[in-house]
């Protein structure tokens, strides 16, 4: 018996199976939720989004993902994407917002979804809901992971890596035995080209501008939940946790 994602189901391990019915068991009495994330890049949505899909057994839907995704699989909307890719074009709101309603038809997320990167605009966070209508659904919450620029200057800055693994460390939080060297290999650790503070400030300015709107649009809908993302990431899972139940 095959199925249409290509897995046999009979090459699946009787453990692995019996795993997914019981987490789809428990799945089963929990609530839906739609959520979406909105935060600065180092704000922690990262961390607690993983957190969030298992708790709440939703999907996670990153838009650049999806749009890659659908480009490889080569549906009719990732054709029209890949079309506006090539041009040097952005792929049209009404593009995004159709890859996220294919998306969310699938099964897993039967129990709702998350939203992480979408909506950035306020045109975009219309068409979103628009679309949802449609299907006789709405989003439940929008988590505002609020953060002071200079922390996230701070987070982010100090933060440096080592190519070949991918091992991270922190200046401040985290940082090497020798400074600027790997604990593993000895070989020097590099900075991100976008963990600079210029780079840095230009990306939350955009960040600002692009979003307080969408934050306000949503904060109008009483659906808003601002979380205080300076916080340890044990404290913000805690606040996440209220926020949704």
């Amino acid at each position: 018996m095959g199925s249409s994602s290509g897995v046999v189901l009979e090459e699946v391990s009787s453990v692995d199976l019996m795993s997914e019915l019981l987490r789809r068991m428990k799945c089963s009495s929990k609530p839906d939720k739609r959520l979406i994330l909105i935060g600065p890049p180092g704000s922690g949505k990262g961390t607690q989004s993983p957190i969030i899909k298992d708790d709440y057994c939703l999907c996670h839907l990153a838009t650049g993902d999806m749009l890659r995704a659908a480009v490889a699989a080569k549906t009719p909307l990732g054709i029209k994407a890949k079309e506006a890719m090539d041009k040097g074009e952005l792929v049209s709101d009404d593009l995004v917002v159709g890859i996220i309603d294919e998306a969310i038809k699938k099964p897993s997320c039967q129990k709702g979804f998350i939203l992480d990167g979408f909506p950035r605009t306020v045109v975009q966070a219309e068409k979103l809901d628009e679309m949802l209508a449609k299907q006789g659904t709405k989003i439940d919450k929008v988590l505002d992971f609020a953060i002071d620029d200079a922390i996230l200057e701070e987070r982010i800055t100090g933060r440096w890596i080592h190519p070949s693994s991918g091992r991270t460390y922190h200046t401040k939080f985290a940082p090497p035995k020798v400074a600027g060297v790997d604990d593993v290999t000895g070989e020097p650790l590099i900075q991100r080209k976008d963990d600079t503070p210029e780079v840095l400030k230009s990306r939350l300015e955009a960040f600002h501008r692009q979003t307080e709107p969408v934050i306000d649009y949503y904060a109008k809908k009483n659906i808003l939940a601002q979380l205080h993302a300076e916080k340890s990431p044990k404290e913000v899972t805690a606040e996440v946790q209220k926020a949704l139940s």
